[in-house]
């Protein structure tokens, strides 16, 4: 008889891992030592998985012959270490997933675009009829997806905390856009911690696999080197041109691969800015790797839009343009916005600071910023990082009031970017909860 599965965390992640493990006869327990949604226990009671919310009893979580681990959970918290000190193997949700699937895998991981590219390529592969499904990090459990079966293709948004649980997974296609400073609390503040993170999406590649990657992140390009891999390597760059992959200059991006190529006006993209033009040849050339046809690739790119709360036009008031880009929870990805904002920009910034080096938004900010609404708890940082950079800095501890300060410090043809540069449980229970304020606020003007 199997020993015990044992599910630590009663999120998306969690109830996947326990149902699919239900589902291959394992007998599983839940346990999550803060509160989890309703929904979720409502669902473990319906399916009759033995959970526990509000602490983890040491004592049944050491007879497991496996844990699954929320990504949520550090590799340090007490739990874990003492499981693992116990023998017990500790693996991710993913990981466990990928266990119960010969299907396609791709797996999308980065600092910033990682959402904006899974969508985008899932977009792609449905519109071209092929059975697709999306999840991972996004939306739907990759456990529930493996459990509902009936997929040909899963298309994965990984982030670094489901690469640490990694020890077989192993995507057909593997896609690296970027690394640049995040999370660094949960990596004692190393960032060559994190760059090794990211770099377990390919791990495990073989032959006949291929690992997409950033040609221009000199982060990915440094520790490629001296690196030995098993998969094909396929770069994507605006700055260079390539024989095999991606590129694009100032008109056109281009997909090589083998002896086919193709060609599309970057006017003609569905998604504007530098940052999803990498997205775009990211999610195209993997669409090629997969042998989709060009016209499908070329509608698809042409036709998708953008995520909600990743630069999400809002509307207008009285000319003053409202732009939504709670997704935006680092440095990189506020400076991605603020690079494709082409008017004077009122700037709702702020949340829980993750350790970040503003510094090198400061030039950017010089250029588009007319004045800053502070959104959060402990603004310090950001009057100390733009205080002899910007004249007008406010502070605000209510999306309305942010909103309401930002309209009336607005011209028109002007823009209010909510695009906070930091994570939002200061005040929101998380990215959408903030941006969804946003846009009701913005209605109520």
């Amino acid at each position: 008889m199997k020993r015990p599965l044992v599910i630590l965390g009663a999120g998306e992640s969690g109830i996947g891992a326990a149902i699919l493990g239900r589902k291959h006869g394992y007998e599983v327990f839940v346990s999550d030592s803060g509160t989890p949604q309703p929904r979720y226990l409502e669902e473990l009671k319906a399916r009759g998985i033995a959970f526990e919310a509000g602490e983890h009893s040491e004592d049944q979580i050491l007879q497991a012959g496996l844990i699954v681990k929320s990504p949520g959970i550090p590799e340090n918290a007490a739990i874990i270490q003492k499981a693992l000190n116990t023998g017990i193997p500790v693996i991710s949700e993913i990981e466990f997933a990928s266990r119960f699937t010969e299907q396609c895998i791709i797996a999308i991981t980065g600092t910033n675009g990682k959402t904006t590219t899974t969508s985008l390529l899932h977009h792609i592969l449905t519109k071209a009829g092929k059975k697709a499904a999306k999840g991972g990090n996004i939306g739907t459990s990759f456990a529930r997806l493996v459990t509902e079966g009936g997929y040909d293709y899963y298309v994965l948004e990984i982030s670094s905390f489901q690469l640490d649980g990694m020890k077989q997974f192993r995507p057909h296609i593997s896609i690296l856009l970027n690394i640049t400073p995040d999370h660094l609390d949960r990596y004692d503040q190393d960032f060559e911690k994190y760059i090794d993170s990211k770099f377990l999406i390919t791990k495990n590649q073989k032959g006949g696999d291929y690992f997409i990657y950033n040609l221009d992140d000199e982060v990915i390009t440094e520790r490629m080197k001296g690196m030995l891999f098993s998969a094909k390597t396929v770069p994507i760059s605006i700055r260079q041109t390539v024989d095999f992959g991606a590129w694009a200059n100032d008109e056109e991006i281009h997909l090589e691969i083998g002896k086919t190529s193709f060609a599309m006006k970057i006017n003609d993209l569905g998604i504007q800015g530098k940052h999803n033009t990498y997205n775009s040849m990211a999610a195209g050339i993997a669409a090629r790797i997969l042998e989709i046809r060009k016209e499908d690739i070329r509608d698809s790119l042409s036709d998708f839009k953008a995520e909600a709360h990743r630069l999400e036009k809002v509307g207008r008031v009285s000319g003053v343009e409202f732009i939504n880009d709670s997704k935006a929870t680092n440095v990189n990805a506020t400076w991605y916005a603020l690079e494709s904002m082409q008017r004077p920009v009122i700037w709702i910034a702020g949340g829980v600071d993750k350790g970040n080096d503003y510094s090198v938004l400061e030039p950017m900010v010089s250029k588009r910023v007319k004045a800053i609404v502070c959104l959060g708890i402990d603004n310090m940082n950001i009057h100390q990082a733009f205080g002899k950079t910007v004249d007008i800095i406010v502070n605000t501890q209510s999306m309305e009031d942010a909103v309401k300060m930002a309209y009336h410090l607005a011209d028109k043809d002007e823009i209010v970017l909510l695009s906070p540069a930091c994570a939002s449980f200061d005040l929101f229970k998380n990215y959408e909860d903030r941006g969804n304020q946003f846009k009701m606020a913005v209605r109520e003007l």
